[in-house]
């Protein structure tokens, strides 16, 4: 199950991610409107976790926007606004649900499942198999292999070609590696970005895909021809 957190403090944002995926989600990270509504375009989310407050476009705006296409994606509104009338005017322009800052994180996961459960979903955890030039990402054991052989990646390494291979074909920023291994804790800064993916590189050795650097803008995972 594939979630979109939209949250622009990026601590409060780790966070939910962190404590997401340990319950078995996948979430995807945005930190202003403009690369939320461009996220929206993708339609590859079970569901949207909104804060109200972001620069670029407003929560509002982005929700009222994302309706107007007849998006029908469930979305909870999570924002530390608890006026009535904000709860309403949420709701109203189309939101599922609506948790108010701060809240525990049993919470949060509970109103998802609730969401999930009533748009149809019932909140199975599912992830797709993806396959670029004989390299294989399991969805169902969480497991990368070249041929059916399992690739031997550390924690780390595994979320980086995760990463890479869901968006094969498209440049992937060191901040958006960043924040896709935040939950592990630690140095994240560009060397151990660029240590990671000099490492994921090595193992990818003798596999028919390879990680092409962009340089200034990121990395770029593509078939070998």
């Amino acid at each position: 199950m594939r979630l979109l957190l939209i949250e622009d403090d990026r601590p409060i944002a780790r966070g939910i991610q962190s404590s997401l995926e340990q319950t078995g989600f996948t979430v995807d990270m945005v930190h202003d409107g403009i690369f939320a509504e461009q996220a929206f375009a993708q339609n590859r989310h079970d569901l949207i976790i909104l804060d109200l407050g972001l620069p670029g476009l407003d929560g509002m705006t982005l929700l009222s926007r994302l309706r107007q296409h007849n998006r029908h994606t469930p979305v909870i509104i999570l924002t530390a606004r608890d006026e009535l009338d904000d709860r309403l005017q949420g709701l109203n322009s189309g939101a599922d649900d609506y948790i108010s800052k701060p809240f525990e994180p049993a919470e949060l996961e509970a109103r998802i499942r609730t969401v999930l459960r009533r748009s149809g979903t019932h909140g199975v955890i599912s992830r797709p198999e993806i396959t670029l030039g004989g390299v294989r990402l399991s969805g169902v054991d969480r497991r990368i292999f070249n041929q059916d052989k399992p690739l031997e990646l550390s924690p780390r390494e595994f979320a980086v070609l995760e990463m890479l291979l869901q968006r094969h074909g498209r440049v992937v920023s060191k901040a958006q590696l960043q924040d896709h291994l935040t939950h592990f804790g630690g140095d994240l800064g560009d060397t151990a970005i660029e240590v990671y993916v000099h490492r994921v590189r090595k193992k990818l050795e003798g596999c028919r895909v390879e990680i092409v650097t962009v340089r200034g803008f990121g990395y770029l995972l593509q078939e070998i021809a």
